[in-house]
């Protein structure tokens, strides 16, 4: 894994996005990913996606950083992007990322790796302009994801806004 303490983000302005796929609600403590994973993969083809690149997001709750537990629950999805909701396969459901800013970081490494993860949170935010802002947070899982290989690359989206904004 590459040094986090080297990673610089890219900040990105994103427009509001459109996904199909499956979502759970789990804690840290109560990992669910897995279980999560298995049974959108072998479903996945049957979403009319725009990209072949797959996302992994979380949805959470306004005070789940502030007063952090392992045992917060939140909300996991896994999403394709889709152009619209016009066909959607039975037991899947719609999900609409609003836009805004999100500071990007590549991965390199273990999806089980957390010092990435760390590193934002505890270092780089709190040394940056930014605050977390209350949006989903995501992973874009391309071409170069491999589920739980050292060698595999992804992109962390993190919702940012300016501090004292």
């Amino acid at each position: 894994m590459e040094d986090p303490k080297y990673m610089t983000p890219r900040i990105e302005i994103l427009p509001e996005k459109k996904f199909i796929g499956l979502h759970l609600t789990m804690s840290l403590s109560n990992n669910r990913t897995g279980e999560l994973w298995q049974s959108f993969m072998p479903r996945r083809r049957e979403i009319s996606s725009i990209s072949s690149d797959l996302y992994s997001l979380q949805v959470y709750g306004p005070m789940h950083f502030r007063n952090f537990s392992p045992f917060n629950e939140f909300s996991k999805w896994a999403l394709a992007q889709v152009a619209n909701f016009d066909v959607m396969p039975p037991g899947m459901e719609a999900f609409t990322l609003p836009g805004g800013t999100y500071a990007v970081f590549v991965h390199k490494g273990s999806s089980t790796d957390t010092r990435t993860f760390q590193y934002i949170l505890s270092t780089w935010l709190p040394g940056s302009d930014y605050d977390l802002d209350n949006r989903p947070h995501f992973e874009v899982l391309g071409s170069k994801y491999k589920n739980n290989d050292p060698g595999s690359e992804e992109e962390i989206w993190i919702p940012v806004r300016l501090k004292n904004s």
